[in-house]
């Protein structure tokens, strides 16, 4: 468990913990009503954590120990519609399981927290690492941002909160840490005082556009469509809205990365990180716990007298298309790095979402998939310094339309 002392940073406490007791803290922090969980490696220590908190009166919710992850989203679903603020976590099998009600939160437009620890998934069976789970349900309508350290998981969490509620969004959050190097990884971690996040997050308004109240009777989720009357019309307004929320999303995300800096000091990017990308003629593009070695290997690699930068994305749904098609418009060339896998196009999702952004530019930027990571391996400073050099031959004009699979001889 953590051993705490007070930070003399704003007020609050540090705490030395892993990734998964710093996502418990900023739920706990977040004052949710209700937590329905299910473990499973390696989020399994987080929904421990918050039955702790809860055994010792941390943390003021319900706690709903469930059979499965189906019910787990279920009886949140209920509970968000009564107007709670809710939250769970879960990985890979255990979000397939949970898969039927996480479709639909998004379609429900209900504002709750999720918290993915990423693993890779079966077949072949494993349970490590990797962010196959999270990739494959990327297209469902819930927002993801995925986290490079410990500190941004606790910090995330409320942000996450605030960007659900508002009124112009009404959407599920995932915030995704990678299993293992962050799960079980320990660092230093500030926590921020209670009345601070209180502040921060303002008055519950969770479910405003659909509580359910007896004074007031409505049906939830009735069925829509259909080739005649007034469905299609309806089922693509409910469509469309999502969009929109989706895409006022971006704009909110940045407003609540803002103001959580403004009170805490910690300023987090809030849809993607340039890192030394000022004067880059190449750039490697990565997402998550990846980023750390990744910014050693550019330092290297620029006392050779490279010119490389890194664009880390943060939010990934909403996908910040312009954001990063600005970011990587003065490059050579962009290497991105992948810990899953698009099975459909021989290559990272990451990297076809880089190519649909350059698609917006006047100029055609060559770009390599790199995926690394998979199955709880680690993607080291070595295995970047590789992504660099052959990147830097990419835009000398050496082509490649294959993938490069960093850790296929390790």
């Amino acid at each position: 468990m953590s051993d705490v002392k007070e930070s003399k940073s704003k007020g609050g406490k540090v705490i030395v913990c892993d990734g998964n007791e710093a996502a418990a803290w900023g739920a706990c922090l977040s004052r949710p009503d209700m937590v329905a969980v299910y473990p499973i490696t390696p989020q399994s220590s987080l929904v421990e954590y918050l039955a702790k908190f809860i055994a010792e009166g941390k943390m003021d919710a319900e706690l709903m120990d469930v059979e499965g992850e189906h019910t787990v989203l279920s009886v949140l679903h209920g509970a968000c519609l009564a107007g709670a603020r809710t939250y769970s976590a879960t990985s890979a099998q255990g979000l397939a399981f949970m898969f039927e009600p996480y479709f639909r939160t998004p379609g429900l437009r209900l504002p709750m927290v999720v918290s993915l620890v990423t693993r890779d998934a079966v077949s072949p069976t494993c349970v490590w690492g990797g962010q196959q789970d999270a990739m494959t349900v990327k297209e469902v309508g819930w927002i993801h941002m995925y986290c490079e350290t410990q500190q941004e998981i606790l910090d995330t969490i409320p942000i996450a909160y605030k960007v659900a509620e508002h009124p112009d969004v009404m959407l599920p959050v995932n915030v995704n840490h990678d299993g293992n190097y962050l799960s079980y990884g320990v660092a230093r971690v500030e926590l921020p005082e209670q009345e601070l996040v209180d502040s921060f997050l303002g008055e519950k308004q969770v479910n405003w556009h659909a509580c359910l109240d007896p004074e007031r009777p409505m049906a939830v989720d009735p069925l829509t469509g259909g080739a005649g009357g007034a469905g299609p019309a309806t089922f693509v307004r409910y469509r469309k809205g999502l969009c929109s929320g989706m895409q006022s999303a971006l704009t909110v995300i940045e407003e609540a990365h803002a103001d959580w800096g403004r009170r805490t000091g910690r300023f987090w990017s809030p849809l993607i990180e340039e890192y030394r990308m000022d004067d880059a003629e190449v750039a490697l593009v990565t997402i998550g716990s990846m980023t750390g070695a990744a910014k050693d290997a550019v330092d290297e690699a620029r006392l050779d007298g490279r010119k490389v930068g890194i664009v880390k994305i943060k939010t990934f749904r909403p996908f910040p298309i312009h954001r990063i098609a600005k970011a990587l418009s003065r490059v050579k060339a962009v290497g991105v790095v992948d810990r899953a896998v698009n099975f459909g196009w021989n290559s990272g999702p990451v990297f076809q979402e880089v190519l649909a952004a350059l698609y917006h530019l006047p100029v055609r930027i060559p770009a390599m998939s790199f995926i690394g990571g998979l199955a709880g391996a680690d993607i080291t400073v070595e295995h970047f310094a590789r992504v660099v050099d052959r990147v830097n031959r990419l835009a000398a004009g050496e082509a490649s339309s294959l993938p490069v699979w960093l850790n296929e001889n390790d």
